[in-house]
């Protein structure tokens, strides 16, 4: 198969002229160029100040940001707007990890290292998602642990939280418990001794 060669380009002018006379692109004038003393220059009263530019676009913006005449572009709305999106995609978020987590219910992995590796892995992903395990005793945000326990060569899972400002352990199943998620609570300040 035997392919053409292109046609050779086209040169612009200022090439063209280059080549013919071998003078640097400095030394050649062009019709399409006006003469340096025939191009107009501003009288100084003309000339614009990067100040009073500045001051134009500012008063302009002003005056059109008092007469906003589409509701869709009000601040106020849009933010509204854009909190129903994130909670929507929060929603959204919580509910795709909270079916994924729920196919282990009932499962334990055999040893009390590999449960703890699974529990510590969920809360790691909750946590960076601004979410908790809700306790299936109280309803209180909790983080999933795996406690040993007498009898239990895998451990038993557990809810940690604060109840009433004490910390508590509720639960104690030999496999997963069934995971319902909730929003993280904001952190409480610490008391100063």
């Amino acid at each position: 198969m035997e392919y053409e060669s292109p046609p050779p380009r086209r040169q612009h002018a200022e090439t063209q002229e280059i080549e013919r006379t071998g003078a640097s692109i400095s030394e050649l004038s062009f019709a399409t160029d006006p003469p340096a003393s025939k191009v107009p220059q501003p009288a100084e009263s003309e000339q614009v100040t990067t100040e009073s530019a500045v001051e134009s676009v500012a008063a302009a913006m002003a005056a059109n940001q008092s007469q906003v005449t589409n509701p869709a572009l009000d601040p106020a709305r849009l933010l509204g707007d854009l909190k129903r999106e994130m909670n929507r995609l929060q929603r959204e978020i919580r509910l795709t990890i909270q079916a994924q987590l729920g196919q282990m219910a009932g499962r334990t992995l055999g040893t009390i290292e590999a449960n703890r590796e699974l529990v510590a892995a969920i809360h790691e992903m909750l946590d960076s998602h601004g979410l908790r395990v809700r306790c299936t005793q109280c309803g209180q945000p909790s983080i999933l642990r795996v406690s040993p326990r007498t009898g239990a060569s895998a451990g038993v899972f557990v809810f940690d939280h604060s109840v009433d400002g004490r910390r508590t352990f509720h639960g104690g199943r030999v496999v997963m418990p069934e995971i319902r998620l909730m929003a993280k609570p904001p952190r409480k300040p610490r008391k100063s001794k």
